[in-house]
């Protein structure tokens, strides 16, 4: 089974900066495979708590390899919720690279542990007919001091259900996930590839 690595992660920074230089992306160091995936791109300046800048993935298996390469891209790019990634914001950004793996039937929606387990969660709006579904990764009810019930609602209202909120079914999922900072991406490409990356754009910041 492939994991989230280092490697991932540094080949979405690799995608990133090779965009901003119009060059080709070095080759990837991590082994293929076929697996649902995101990216997130979070940014921290003067030492602030990072905050989300992009985060676009799929729940379909894909060839991780042109999967990461596509979403590192279409996350930091044309996440609608955020502008487009500049290049001089690259020496802030911090990437999280998320394989899902493991799915398992929760045996209800409060079979799950905040901070370890992913959500997908399917059900049908009894007012419409309608089949809806949505996803948080693990790091999400953290990040938004939520609890179970709570996160379990808002995914709901993030799937499009307006009415009063019952039990549905829910799955779960396992995800795992790797951080690197850019510093961290700076400091790896300088050791194994003898100079530190240049981006058209941006200033040094390492």
């Amino acid at each position: 089974m492939v994991s989230a690595n280092r490697e991932m992660a540094v080949y979405c920074f690799d995608t990133l900066v090779a965009h901003y230089n119009s060059e080709h992306v070095p080759p990837p160091v991590f082994e293929e495979g076929q697996h649902p995936l995101f990216v997130t791109w979070k940014k921290a300046v003067n030492g602030a708590d990072p905050y989300l800048r992009g985060c676009i993935g799929t729940l379909e298996a894909h060839c991780i390899i042109r999967g990461f390469r596509d979403y590192a891209l279409t996350s930091a790019l044309r996440d609608h919720r955020f502008p487009p990634i500049q290049a001089k914001e690259l020496p802030y950004l911090e990437c999280t690279v998320s394989i899902l793996t493991d799915y398992e039937s929760a045996l209800d929606y409060l079979d799950w542990e905040i901070g370890k387990h992913g959500l997908i969660i399917e059900f049908t709006d009894p007012h419409y007919n309608m089949r809806l579904s949505a996803t948080y990764l693990p790091e999400v009810a953290v990040h938004e001091g939520l609890t179970k019930i709570e996160t379990i609602d808002s995914l709901m209202r993030k799937a499009g259900f307006n009415g009063t909120i019952n039990e549905s079914l829910r799955k779960r999922l396992h995800v795992t996930r790797y951080t690197m900072q850019y510093s961290d991406y700076a400091s790896y490409v300088k050791t194994i590839r003898g100079a530190a990356p240049a981006i058209n754009g941006a200033k040094p910041n390492y």
